[in-house]
This record gives structure tokens, C-alpha cells and sequence, in this order.
């Protein structure tokens, strides 16, 4: 269990911390910690199907200003190492996956305010002396502990509180477990609401609407519909783009025209 929690650890230090290292790679989103995490403790597919499983929960929250919900990137890296080795698929990772994302942002929270914060000072006499490489420095030597000390957090999770979870999994009952797994199975489609929320336009709905038709009757894999959905976007994108050049085709005629006019008004 040392070894996996490592890995598990391993993978939040690199995806979670190097998400915003060079700028938004989004390696903290749970398609992309999910399949680490499965390729490092050696079951990929069980951690493909759980990323894209918690990235449908995660992709409708969005984190406005100082107000957050879940951290993403260790909820998932957490849930897939507790759903691979404890076992019980991805029912457990989403059960999991809230809890642990809540906690993990109060740990990420307070490593800003209590460590990050602390040196801020120390970054503004450097900046007004001018010492540009120290500034680097420390950047980088502060980002490295503060992600490893937030990769501590799934360290221990993983090696202590395994065999608690299998302990609270046999204690359960069926019928909750029975429930937990349905309503599990119900946070893809509210976090697809979530995002269908912010982006629905009554000009684009019809798009919502021809793809569950696509879907529901004609029985389409998911890899035709993006297909389709590319072509139709592809189009759209198209057509925008003759419009716009119309537009502006429209205006320099316009002041061709009253350019001409002048002219013949000032020759008269």
C-alpha cells in the first residue's frame, strides 16, 4: 500500500500542481488524473472509465472569484485509488469523489493563506530591488512544497484510510450501497445540467435536442455524434465567416460610395 500511495501521490503532485505551472494545461482535470492514476496502479481502464465518469460531475462547476466548491484533481485521483484497490468500481469513486474534492480545497486554501500568503512580502522587497533571478527562485522552491505538502493529503489518504473505507464498505448495508450506486450514477447528468445551464442559447438548443434524438433512435456511438458535432461546427463556423466577410465587403463599398459623392459634390 506505501507504493500506491506514493503513486497516488506522485500523480496530484504532478497534475494538480503542474496544472497551473505553465499557464491553464488542465492537467488537474479528471480525464487526465483519472487515466494516470489507473496506469500507475495497473488497471487503466477502470481509471479511464472513472475520469471521464468525475469529469461529467466536475465539468458544470465552475469556480467564480473567491467562491469554490470541490477541487477536482485530488477528488479524482483519490476516488480512482480507493475504487481500483479497495474495489467496487466507480459507484465508490463517485460516492467519494465530493467529500474528498470539499477537503482538498480547504487543505489548498489554507497552504495559500498560511504558506503562500507568508512569503508575498518577501516577493515585493525582491521586486523592488530588482532581484529578478531570486524572485524565480523562490517561485519555483515555494511551488514545489506547497504542491508536495498538498500531495501529502492523498499520501496518507491512500495508506491509511484504505482499509478504513473496506471496513465502511462491508459495514454498509446493500440497500444504501444499492442507493449510494444510483445516486452516483445521477451526478454525470447534474453536472451536465450545471454546464447546459451556463451555456444554453435558445439559437443553439435545437443542436441539444437533434443529439438526443441522434442518440436515443439512432442508436449513434458516442464517437459519430463527435463526428457529426465537429462537421455541424465546422459549418456554422463557416458560414459566420462569409457573413462577416459580406459585412465588411459591405462597408467599404458603403464608403466607396460616399467618398464619391463628396467629390461630386465639392466638382459642382
Amino acid at each position: 500500500m506505501l507504493v500506491q500511495a506514493t503513486l497516488v501521490a506522485l500523480a496530484v503532485f504532478i497534475c494538480v500542481g503542474g496544472a497551473e505551472l505553465i499557464g491553464l494545461s488542465m492537467l488537474n482535470r479528471p480525464i487526465v488524473i483519472g487515466p494516470l492514476v489507473g496506469l500507475l496502479l495497473g488497471d487503466l481502464h477502470t481509471g479511464v472509465l472513472i475520469g471521464a465518469a468525475l469529469e461529467a460531475v466536475f465539468m458544470g462547476i465552475v469556480n467564480i472569484g473567491g467562491a469554490q466548491a470541490a477541487e477536482p484533481g485530488i477528488a479524482t485521483a483519490v476516488g480512482t485509488a480507493f475504487a481500483i484497490t479497495v474495489g467496487g468500481g466507480s459507484q465508490v469513486a463517485l460516492t467519494l469523489a465530493i467529500p474528498i474534492g470539499i477537503l482538498g480545497l480547504q487543505v489548498k486554501n489554507l497552504l495559500y493563506i498560511f504558506l503562500v500568503g507568508f512569503f508575498a512580502p518577501v516577493f515585493d522587497k525582491l521586486a523592488v530591488k530588482g532581484e529578478e533571478r531570486k524572485i524565480i527562485t523562490l517561485h519555483f522552491g515555494l511551488w514545489a512544497v506547497n504542491w508536495f505538502l498538498y500531495s501529502l493529503v492523498a499520501f496518507f489518504g491512500i495508506l491509511v484510510g484504505s482499509d478504513a473505507v473496506q471496513a465502511l464498505l462491508n459495514a454498509i448495508p446493500h440497500f444504501i450501497l444499492n442507493g449510494l450506486t444510483i445516486c452516483g450514477n445521477l451526478l454525470p447528468a447534474v453536472g451536465m445540467a450545471m454546464l447546459l445551464r451556463l451555456l444554453w442559447n435558445n439559437k443553439i438548443a435545437v443542436f441539444f435536442f437533434l443529439g438526443f434524438v441522434v442518440v436515443a433512435y439512432l442508436k449513434l456511438p458516442l464517437v459519430a455524434l463527435a463526428a457529426l458535432g465537429i462537421i455541424v461546427a465546422i459549418v456554422i463556423a463557416y458560414n459566420d465567416f462569409e457573413i462577416s466577410q459580406l459585412a465588411k465587403a459591405g462597408v467599404g463599398e458603403n464608403v466607396q460610395v460616399t467618398d464619391s459623392e463628396e467629390e461630386d459634390f465639392f466638382d459642382e
